[in-house]
Order: C-alpha cells, then structure tokens, then sequence
C-alpha cells in the first residue's frame, strides 16, 4: 500500500516565522499547505494576505485564505474594547489564538483541508508525557510565548507542531535569507494587528469612547491631582503620559471604571502579593489543588514563585515577594516550579 504523504497546514502570515515554519515541515517531507486568515476589512489586512500569498508561491504550495473578519470581531476586538471600557488591560492575542488560530482556522485546516497537523511560528516545545501533551518553553529563552498559548488544551496540542522550538531568532532569520524567502528582512509584527500606525491603542480608545472627564486621584491622601479624558487611555503601572507634575514619579495605581477616577501613587504602592484568577484553562488535567509553581501576569516579566490554590472555578495566587502592575483583565500564567511546562492560567479579576 503506497504510503500517502502527510499534510501540514501551516497559518501564514506572511513574517518571517510562519515562512520558516512552512519552509522547514516541507524540508520535512509533509505536503505544506499555507492558510491566512483574515480578520479584518482593511487594507493593511489585504497586504498580509498578498504577502502570505507570495511566500506559498515561492515555496510552490497551495494557499487559502480565511475569511473570519466577523468572529474576530466579535471574540478579539468587542472584548479588547469592553475590557478597556471596564478598566482593564486585555490580551487580545491570546483570545485570538483561542476563537482564531485555534479555533477558525485549526477546525477549517482539520476538518475542511483534512491536514494531519496544524503549525504555528510559535516558539514553544511541545512533548507527549505519559500520554498527555505538555507545552515547554522554547530554545530561544527571550520568546517565552507559551504565555500567549494557556487557552489551548489536549485537542488542539495533540494536532499541532512548533518547528521553531530549536531554533533562536537569530537562525530563523538566517534560513529566510539563505532560502529567499519574501519577508527575510521584515521587522517584528506589531503587537495588536487591527491597530494600524500612527493610530496609537490611546487614539483609537479616544475615537471608540469620546472624551470622559475624570479625576486623577492620588493614593493614599484621596487628594486631587489633575482631571483627565478617560479612564480607558491608563493602565495600572503606567508611569508615562500620565502629564501631572509632581514631587515623585506618579504610576496608576488602580482604575475606577465607573466613577471614572484614575488613583495615582508612588511606585511601591504599585506592588502586591495576592491576586485571583477566573476562567480558568488548563493544559492537562491536574488533580492537585494546591500548590507551588511559577507564575506571570503578563507576557514580559520573569515568572515569580507564587503558591495557587484552585478553589472552584477561580484560583488564588500568592506571590512569596511582592509583584508590581497586577492588572485586571491580563492572563496569570501558571507554570512548573521544576521544568517551566504550562499548567494553567486565568484571567485576572
């Protein structure tokens, strides 16, 4: 019986990472088969097709591209809006990887195009342990993206690769020029898609809410600093553009959304050890409770030793030394105390 060649449906982006992720499963011997999806009707949003459209014709593939403008609508950007507008600070790309690369398009490359794996240009481990699908932390230790990843869980792990795991920057850079692959001199990818230059995430939250006087009050005398136009435009640990002159650096401490008031402080106000986190997601089952493990609460801090204890349908985190900028509506990430692996992670409340 003749052997039939895998499929890879890898999600083009046309950058430099999804291209090499692409050109190394070919290497591979699998049947590439590239697929972009677009999220919204933009120009800036036609460009990345036809720049994905150019790497699969340089690489001789087939490429689809995904129309899921109105669930990235719904799931990625009303939430991204309704999180500001209630004081918090989202993560829209790790709602995106759940409704989007790991729901549209996984589902359409699995289900529709029969792919046998889905890849990404992630950089991230995965390894099959005692029968469960563990998330590792990459070679390149400056590209911890498993924070961006806790919403995925056995079904979508056990059907993904992440060829970029071995690799650095620096050499996935090089295997674009030394294969002429379109992006090869292309810049990092900004961090939020549908917010295009010079609109700024402020401009574009100014032009959604209009302008909302409010006070700037500092913390902990309740005297009022200074008025500002909105609560939406600060998050908590914020030290710039806060435009009030003080006798110390002043950083948002915390976010009234109702009342509209910003509380500002001194740094050490900033820090705290206790935090919970709700809508839960873990990467495997776990039986444990309560436990010690390392934990991030956004994506560019270094993990810190926190003891979690899972209590019904939220867990509560208490650092071992205090943490600054915990912020309601980013992810707690919660990792192994031994080896780094993904457990589990939340939202924060």
């Amino acid at each position: 019986m003749e052997n039939k060649q895998k499929i890879a449906a890898v999600a083009l982006s046309g950058g430099i990472d999804s291209s090499v992720t692409a050109l190394l499963l070919q290497q591979k011997g699998y049947k590439v088969i590239g697929i972009t999806g677009k999220m919204v009707n933009t120009p800036s949003a036609e460009l990345v097709c036809q720049n994905a459209k150019k790497v699969a014709d340089k690489l001789g593939i087939e490429h689809y591209v995904l129309d899921v403008c109105d669930k990235f609508q719904k799931c990625v950007i009303d939430n991204f809006e309704s999180t500001y507008k209630n004081g918090g600070t989202p993560n829209p790309c790790i709602i995106c990887n759940q409704f989007i690369k790991w729901g549209e398009i996984f589902d359409y490359a699995i289900n529709e195009l029969g792919a046998d794996i889905f890849a990404t240009g992630h950089y991230a481990d995965i390894r099959l342990v005692d029968g469960v699908y563990k998330l590792y932390p990459a070679k390149d230790e400056h590209k911890d993206q498993l924070y961006f990843l806790y919403r995925l869980g056995q079904k979508q792990l056990s059907k993904t690769v992440f060829p970029l795991y071995e690799y650095d920057k620096s050499q996935v850079r090089q295997l674009a020029i030394d294969f002429d692959l379109p992006p090869k001199s292309s810049k990092e990818s900004q961090d939020i898609c549908f917010i295009q230059k010079p609109t700024t995430t402020k401009s574009y939250l100014k032009e959604k809410f209009g302008e909302q006087k409010g006070d700037f009050i500092e913390i902990p005398t309740g005297k009022k600093l200074g008025t500002h136009t909105g609560h939406y435009q600060y998050t908590i640990g914020q030290r710039k553009g806060i435009g009030i002159a003080a006798p110390y650096p002043l950083y948002v401490i915390d976010i009234d959304a109702e009342k509209n008031i910003v509380y500002l402080g001194k740094r050490e106000d900033d820090f705290k050890t206790r935090l919970a986190i709700e809508d839960l997601n873990f990467s495997y089952p776990i039986e444990q409770k309560e436990f010690d493990a390392m934990v991030k609460i956004r994506y560019n801090m270094n993990a810190k030793k926190a003891h979690v204890e899972i209590i019904d349908d939220k867990a509560e985190i208490t650092f071992y030394e205090p943490v600054n900028s915990i912020t309601t509506g980013q992810a707690g990430v919660i990792y192994n105390l031994e080896d780094g692996h993904l457990i589990m992670g939340g939202r924060v409340i």
